[in-house]
């Protein structure tokens, strides 16, 4: 692992460089390392995984054609552990392998071969969105829901007036959770850990939760937007 040097907050966060190619693995981290983030590599699938687990990234720079276990099967567990962002690198252009990736949860991909300078920028945009540091504006926006963090308020736009969402707490931090990685799949597991990481519920509990966050959206107006992915969990679509 290569340290930040000394003159670099020390709250730089962690990229998990998952690629077998070590000319493209030490170029990544080379130009990761100027901008002040923390690096590990990892050549293979399995050590991927590995270090996912124990020295938890806070990003993932994951390349499809890994040995031992490709990239599509490291993206799938890394989404059954929870929601650490992942960027795909792949070889492949065609829209199936991208449509497969983002849909599988990954937050963004990259074409090989990439610019070095491109691949930092979207770690940080995506760092960016996870963390919610948007300058001035904290608002999660996705299709016509606006969610205020700050305030705890979940409203449904595009009508007359804003329709402020009744939710309970769960169904709150359901949505804003959700809204947070549009389009990503979230099993129920990670789920449960975000969004009530107090109690023991078992997993089906989110079901009864989105359930009632389903009909809420719905009687707003919002209707389509809560997606189940059977055997999976739950994803944001596109109203």
């Amino acid at each position: 692992m290569t340290d930040a040097s000394q003159n670099r907050p020390t709250d730089n966060a962690l990229i998990l460089i998952a690629e077998d190619d070590a000319d493209i693995a030490q170029i990544l981290t080379a130009y990761l390392d100027r901008e002040g983030f923390r690096t590990v590599t990892a050549g293979d699938g399995e050590v991927a995984l590995m270090h996912h687990q124990t020295l938890r990234p806070d990003l993932v720079l994951l390349d499809v054609q890994m040995p031992k276990l490709d990239g599509v099967a490291v993206l799938g567990e890394i989404r059954r552990r929870g929601g650490t962002p992942v960027i795909m690198a792949t070889a492949r252009a065609e829209d199936l392998d991208k449509l497969l990736a983002l849909s599988l949860g990954a937050d963004d991909y990259v074409i090989k071969p990439f610019n070095p300078l491109e691949v930092v920028a979207r770690v940080k945009a995506v760092l960016r969105r996870v963390r919610g540091e948007n300058a001035g504006d904290r608002t999660i926006r996705w299709g016509p829901i606006e969610i205020d963090p700050e305030a705890y308020i979940a409203r449904v736009t595009g009508g007359d007036a804003p329709a402020t969402l009744d939710l309970t707490l769960t169904e709150y931090r359901l949505l804003a959770h959700l809204a947070r990685s549009p389009s990503r799949v979230f099993t129920r597991a990670a789920l449960l850990d975000a969004c009530l990481p107090e109690g023991d519920a078992l997993e089906r509990t989110v079901d009864s939760h989105m359930s009632k966050l389903r009909r809420k959206l719905e009687a707003a107006g919002a209707v389509g937007l809560c997606a189940g992915v059977r055997g999976i969990g739950y994803r944001l679509e596109a109203a």
